[in-house]
């Protein structure tokens, strides 16, 4: 079992930034896949970025290319988003997410068995 504890979300102007973690507890291994999702209010869930658990590789969303960033403190055990340029449309409630799975698709979030509680993200125009 693994638990995630996700933190540092909240009101930003348009062109700040912010970064959320997310703290991870219990039997997690190097092959795992931690992810960044979010869903704003009448969507669907959408993928951002994820890092294999060792730091190995990292894999984002060309809708955040360049704007966010993913990376972990392995002594932490905390996987961080760090968001840049934000904008308004960036609004929403981001999950941290964790898949075990040896079979697993980055961006689809049945693949995931472990989830954070949320964290809201608002940014005012």
């Amino acid at each position: 079992q693994v638990q995630l504890v996700e933190s540092g979300g909240g009101l930003v102007q348009a062109g700040g930034s912010l970064r959320l973690s997310c703290a991870a507890s219990g039997r997690t291994r190097n092959s795992d896949a931690a992810t960044w999702f979010r869903q704003a209010p009448g969507k669907e869930r959408e993928f951002l970025v994820g890092i294999i658990w060792s730091g190995s590789n990292t894999y984002y969303a060309d809708s955040v290319k360049g704007r966010f960033i993913i990376s972990k403190d392995n002594a932490k055990a905390t996987v961080y988003l760090q968001m840049n340029s934000l904008k308004p449309e960036d609004t929403a409630v981001y999950y941290c997410a964790l898949t075990q799975r040896s079979t697993r698709a980055w961006s689809s979030p049945d693949d995931y068995d472990y989830w954070g509680q949320g964290t809201q993200v608002t940014v005012s125009s």
